[in-house]
């Protein structure tokens, strides 16, 4: 549900707001002080300018952002700017989140520098709200259905792309993707998660190779961003078709 970025859902009950990634979220904080205009205000303003620019960059020329918001459109859950974004203030390396309880995504304004850093965190949350669109995923109750999305996401939304993982300093091996899925939706349960590593490697190990192999609404891996246009292209024709059908 979130994105947590080194070059990387809602409840009314206290125990699960400790449990999840609030706490990383400033703005979503219960009684948080109230703000001053002061140089840090100012600050954040450009921020939350910057934010905004860059989402609409993305969701106007980010294949990946295109083809999840037709999905979503086609699956009766259409994503507005306005009402399913919010860019704010977040702590730590988190970059991203789905919240569940209001369907909205949150952009981690100080912690998305780049534009290429805003398309990938785009289109992850967009994955995590895709996924709850169509499955209605227990967030909150089954860490196995967390770590379906954590991987899809990983998997789908260019996380894992050889040029993101050359800007870390990792090179390929055999099956090297499939290890950077597997580490990055790890991680991914750690930074919204209070369970330990071994909870989360066994979580993400019990619904790999399924849900590694769902590659919807792509119909494939796009490994890249032309590969991200072919897929587009392609969901585009089938929904086409299916309408003359």
């Amino acid at each position: 549900m979130a994105s947590e970025e080194p070059p990387q859902s809602g409840s009314s009950g206290s125990e699960k707001e400790n449990d999840f990634s609030y706490g990383l979220i400033q703005e979503r904080r219960r009684n948080e002080a109230t703000k001053t205009k002061s140089f840090l205000y100012n600050s954040q303003f450009t921020f939350n300018h910057k934010c905004q620019v860059m989402l609409q960059i993305a969701l106007d020329t980010s294949p990946y952002a295109k083809l999840l918001l037709d999905a979503l459109n086609s699956s009766g859950c259409t994503v507005f700017k306005d009402r399913h974004f919010s860019c704010e203030d977040c702590d730590g390396c988190v970059s991203g989140g789905f919240d569940s309880s209001t369907s909205q995504i949150v952009l981690c304004q100080n912690n998305i520098q780049h534009q290429s850093h805003m398309n990938r965190v785009v289109t992850h949350e967009l994955i995590h709200a895709f996924d709850h669109c169509r499955a209605h995923v227990d967030w909150f109750n089954n860490i196995k259905h967390l770590a379906c999305s954590e991987i899809r996401a990983a998997n789908l939304s260019g996380d894992c792309s050889l040029l993101s993982e050359m800007t870390r300093f990792k090179f390929g091996l055999k099956q090297h993707h499939q290890t950077c899925v597997r580490d990055r939706a790890v991680r991914s349960i750690l930074a919204i998660r209070k369970v330990n590593k071994e909870r989360a490697e066994k979580a993400v190990d019990e619904v790999f190779d399924t849900c590694f192999s769902d590659h919807e609404p792509f119909g494939r891996v796009p490994h890249s961003k032309q590969d991200a246009k072919h897929a587009y292209r392609d969901f585009q024709n089938r929904h086409r078709y299916y309408a003359n059908v």
